[in-house]
């Protein structure tokens, strides 16, 4: 009985930094400020996290980053102020969501463009299918030279 309690405090302290979350404590005056803290680090991209948001990432620019959204909050900065400090002083990658501008107009419009191209292409192969389907099979005469050349084919390469 006395390697119970052993082992449960090696339990204890082996599965301490797996259990260990971001777990900072901010203070929000309602309960749709706390929303929308959650909603904006969920959509900001760490710089450091190849692809991790921030509000899940443990690095340290992460918490950096969750504090400035934190305080600009609190300062009132609307949404998009808050983005935009943040795009203005780590780039474009932190959001998942560029905005649609002429250097990202092929990013949002790819989809499209691959989905009308995927259908082209099967409709392209439907379309050859059902011309080879309106062919008429061989008049006797063109079997015939057929057979002829794949035999004379054969005895070549019977000779061998």
């Amino acid at each position: 009985m006395r390697l119970l309690p052993a082992f449960l405090t090696v339990l204890m302290v082996l599965s301490g930094p797996a259990i260990a979350e971001v777990s900072e404590v901010y203070d929000f005056d309602t309960r749709a400020e706390e929303q929308r803290y959650q909603q904006l680090i969920s959509e900001l991209r760490c710089p450091k996290c190849q692809n991790q948001n921030i509000a899940d990432s443990n690095a340290p620019i992460s918490k950096d980053m969750r504090d400035e959204v934190y305080r600009m909050m609190q300062e009132g900065a609307s949404n998009d102020q808050i983005v935009g400090a943040l795009v203005d002083r780590f780039g474009e990658f932190v959001q998942y969501k560029p905005p649609v501008d002429n250097r990202t107009i092929l990013l949002w419009a790819f989809p499209a463009i691959a989905t009308i191209g995927g259908f082209l292409i099967v409709a392209g192969v439907v379309w050859r299918a059902r011309r080879r389907e309106d062919e008429p099979p061989l008049s006797a005469e063109d079997r015939a030279r057929a057979e002829q050349i794949l035999a004379s084919q054969s005895d070549k390469a019977d000779r061998r």
